[in-house]
């Protein structure tokens, strides 16, 4: 805008405009903020993206929040016992795979080849050992979600998917090298196969999905022979469901009051669909139960039924002990079924209440079924029950907390609930991530010592080593822990083995009489060691020091890491 003065003089009326310019575009520049404010938007549109990808697809959403929690830090406990025996089966050639499963562990089989296809594929560490059970996590999570989403609505499904990864055995099973987590996926995938097949009952339409149903039931019992304990209580859930439908019928007959329950959610002949695909499953996977049942001395460690049952039951198998958590968790799951039945069973009961009801109908039996046969057959003798093998029955135990959790209202107060639950879980989280997390293992700090001292020795050193016990496992030698870590122990000659397990079928190696196999083996190793185990564990180690005093050695240096003890010996 121009004004036109005269100088040094006042204008004598309002100043004369001459022309008015708009500036052109780009002409303003506006300078950046910085502060609080774009911070705070950031973290809002965040929030938003992620409410809105819970809000439309939750599966994907709460499947990869478990694969995440399940998979991070998993590299960082110790192997142990257990996680060993399926990185020897899964690194063996397929004979001698074939041959262990015909001596050992034949109920770990499909998983063994599993693994191994997986090693071939990335190799093995500590963390592709354990990454595939925090993916099968990840899975279960989503099926949960999926689940709770057909069985009683969205909120239902989310919260069980979220209550399901906070369990504390689900994190334990996310980072362990073994089938625990799988099992829970196909517990969960077995049975939304299983109720889709009898929606589709009610169609006509549903041959297809039971021959799915009886497939996947056979993968699932070669898998894990334990899950035929899911298709049993499935059996369960029709048998109560259609006698439900039965006695409300019968009630509104005889009171004449309220209206006739509709069509049944079990319709006529289901029961005959289950039992026809279930049979073939079992006969089909009959000559593996067989084997399994003929290798029980592997259960031979299982205590019978006893004042530890209870807490075994209680705190352990769902809750991994924490014994705080399991106190909420408990009251939770039994006002979840009540709060469902009891809503139920108003004369004026809503839809959402009957869906809740069923629910009950569905969770209940396979969270009471797996235990109370596992505990039964202990208690006749069959030692069986072990809180490992309840894993099956962690989906339906978050559906049952998710029950109580989502009669909260409003939606802010069941926020508040769903994270008292998450938060009541961290202690629980954080520390199956520790070290020394499984069984108080300290074979990855044993290894560790051995690389670093190795690495100050000559390049060209001629090393050899002796294989004590291991603590709580005498039949075994601490060549698990070469195993494990085999980087720490490459270019060694053991000394001390007679039998080697994966030539000879069996799991571990054995080790034969010290006093010739050392001297005939020395040749020209100037650098012994010997890894071995403290109480518990049977110690040859003073034979061991002996033979080689003979042969002109004696001891450099000595370790202790834990419950393994290590000892260097050079020629003298």
């Amino acid at each position: 805008m121009e004004v036109s003065r005269t100088p040094g003089t006042c204008p004598a009326g309002p100043a004369t405009v001459d022309a008015v310019t708009a500036p052109r575009t780009g002409t303003i520049g506006i300078p950046s903020t910085t502060g609080i404010a774009p911070v705070r938007s950031r973290i809002t549109a965040v929030a938003s993206a992620l409410g809105l990808a819970v809000v439309r697809t939750p599966e994907l959403t709460v499947g990869a929040l478990g694969v995440l929690v399940a998979a991070a830090f998993a590299w960082v406990p110790s192997l142990w016992y257990d996680e060993a025996a399926t990185v020897t089966s899964a690194q063996r050639s397929w004979p001698q795979l074939w041959a262990e499963l015909h001596n050992v562990d034949a109920v770990h089989g499909l998983y063994y080849v599993l693994v191994h296809v997986w090693f071939w594929l990335v190799g093995y560490t500590p963390f592709t050992l354990r990454f595939p059970s925090a993916l099968a996590i990840g899975v279960a999570a989503g099926l949960v979600v999926a689940l709770g989403r057909r069985l009683g609505g969205r909120r239902l499904g989310i919260t069980a998917g979220l209550v399901f990864i906070a369990l504390p055995r689900v994190q334990w099973a996310g980072s362990e090298g073994r089938p625990y987590a799988t099992i829970t996926t196909l517990a969960v995938c077995l049975t939304l196969v299983g109720i889709t097949a009898v929606r589709r009952s009610r169609s006509g339409r549903s041959l297809p999905w039971w021959i799915a149903y009886g497939a996947l039931a056979l993968v699932a019992v070669t898998f894990n022979v334990y899950l035929s304990l899911a298709v049993v209580a499935h059996a369960v859930t029709l048998v109560w469901t259609s006698a439900v439908h039965r006695a409300e019928s019968r009630r509104a007959l005889v009171t004449r009051t309220g209206a006739v329950p509709g069509p049944p959610l079990v319709p006529r002949g289901v029961l005959v669909r289950w039992a026809v695909a279930a049979g073939i499953a079992a006969v089909v996977v009959s000559p593996l139960v067989v084997e399994v049942a003929s290798q029980s001395k592997q259960v031979a460690w299982i205590s019978g039924v006893g004042p530890r049952t209870l807490d075994q039951v209680f705190a352990t198998a769902w809750f991994g002990g924490a014994e705080a958590y399991a106190a909420v968790a408990w009251p939770l799951m039994v006002l979840g079924v009540v709060l469902a039945v009891v809503e139920a069973h108003r004369r004026s009961a809503t839809v959402r209440a009957l869906a809740r009801a069923q629910v009950v109908r569905i969770a209940v039996p396979l969270v009471v079924t797996p235990t109370a046969v596992l505990v039964l057959a202990t208690a006749l003798g069959k030692h069986l029950y072990s809180p490992k093998y309840a894993s099956l029955s962690l989906p339906f135990v978050a559906l049952l907390i998710a029950l109580a959790l989502t009669a909260i209202r409003p939606k802010t107060l069941l926020a508040a609930a769903v994270a008292a639950v998450l938060v009541l879980s961290v202690p629980t989280s954080v520390g199956v991530k520790l070290p020394r997390a499984k069984q108080d293992s300290t074979w990855s700090s044993a290894a560790s010592i051995i690389a670093a001292e190795r690495s100050n020795n000559r390049a060209d050193a001629d090393e050899g080593v002796v294989f004590g016990s291991v603590y709580g496992h005498p039949g075994t030698t601490a060549d698990i822990i070469r195993i494990s870590y085999p980087w720490a122990f490459t270019g060694m000659t053991d000394l001390g083995v007679r039998k080697d397990g994966p030539a000879s079928g069996a799991l571990w190696d054995r080790t034969g009489d010290l006093e010739t196999n050392i001297p005939s083996r020395l040749g020209s190793i100037d650098t012994v060691w010997f890894v071995g185990g403290t109480v518990k564990a049977r110690d040859i180690e003073p034979e061991t020091a002996r033979v080689l005093a003979a042969n002109g050695f004696h001891a450099e240096q000595h370790w202790k890491t834990g419950r393994v003890v290590i000892t260097e010996y050079v020629r003298d």
